[in-house]
């Protein structure tokens, strides 16, 4: 018996309609007698309605056509319920969506969620938000913000947004403590991730895995622009190690706190949020079922 599909499609995510992905998972999931809903992700937050219905209509899988910021909100709030969930990549960078191995062309990734392969995915949650597969402090998190803002969507103008604000970017002071170690740094950003993809093939934790039960840490030391640029390209290359000096430290953990003394900026997946002067990391592990090829 094939399972029920709910499709959440972001209306604001992606380049292309929203109208043309209804028509093809209909066509798609019809040739299949696939039974299946579509639903717009709600506008509001709120996916109490959504919940019921998954409830009311025995739907066993959710997929979730969208970014990296749809998945971690979708996710969230539903994970609770016995539901896997599916994948078809709408966003900017689509970064847990690649870590998997899930195709960006609509008609692959739904083989993928035909094919039914579920699999058990880490996550973090940082200060009470659940995050999917990447928090960052500091620059990354100034152009997601900047990013919120914007009607436009896409790649390039996340691509014009980095440009634009590359030349007035600024380190902040922080404070790392994994518990067995602590340290200080003056940084222009930190990355946590569960995913060794920051977005758009550029691998930002090589050694992340999605459920090995840790979450892997990138801080960029401060330094000139030129040399910013030569370190993270070599970082997102070859990698980096903590203690080498090459101004990146890169080390995993299970835990971290961090001391945000001068307030920068936090992103949650790719979305804005509000800061705070002191961030709890806590890792999930297995917080979900990920549809995998």
């Amino acid at each position: 018996m094939q399972p029920h599909r709910l499709f959440l499609i972001n209306p604001r995510s992606g380049n292309r309609s929203g109208s043309q992905l209804v028509r093809q998972i209909g066509r798609y999931c019809t040739r299949r007698q696939s039974p299946f809903t579509i639903r717009l992700t709600p506008a509001d937050g709120n996916y109490g309605a959504i919940a019921e219905l998954i409830q009311a209509a025995g739907i066993t899988q959710v997929v979730i056509c969208g970014g990296d910021g749809t998945i971690s909100a979708v996710v969230s709030a539903l994970r609770h319920l016995p539901v896997c969930f599916g994948i078809i990549p709408r966003g900017s960078g689509n970064g847990l969506a690649l870590a998997a191995g899930i195709s960006r062309n609509p008609r692959k990734a739904l083989d993928i969620v035909i094919r039914n392969k579920p699999g058990e995915v880490d996550a973090v949650q940082v200060n009470g938000y659940f995050s999917c597969m990447l928090t960052g402090l500091g620059f990354d998190a100034v152009v997601a913000h900047a990013f919120d803002r914007q009607q436009q969507r896409g790649f390039l103008k996340y691509a014009q947004l980095t440009l634009l604000h590359f030349f007035t970017m600024q380190p902040y002071n922080f404070v790392l403590d994994t518990g067995s170690s602590r340290f200080s740094v003056k940084a222009f950003f930190v990355c946590i991730a569960t995913s060794n993809q920051f977005g758009n093939h550029f691998t930002i934790a090589p050694q992340a895995q999605l459920n090995d039960g840790r979450c892997d840490v990138v801080v960029v030391h401060a330094c000139n622009r030129l040399q910013f640029l030569w370190r993270v390209l070599r970082h997102l290359r070859y990698g980096s190690t903590h203690g080498q000096r090459t101004g990146i430290d890169y080390f995993q953990s299970t835990r971290l706190r961090i001391e945000n003394t001068d307030g920068a900026p936090l992103h949650i997946d790719g979305d804005g949020r509000p800061t705070a002067a002191s961030l709890t990391v806590e890792v999930l592990p297995a917080a979900y079922r990920l549809l995998l090829p």
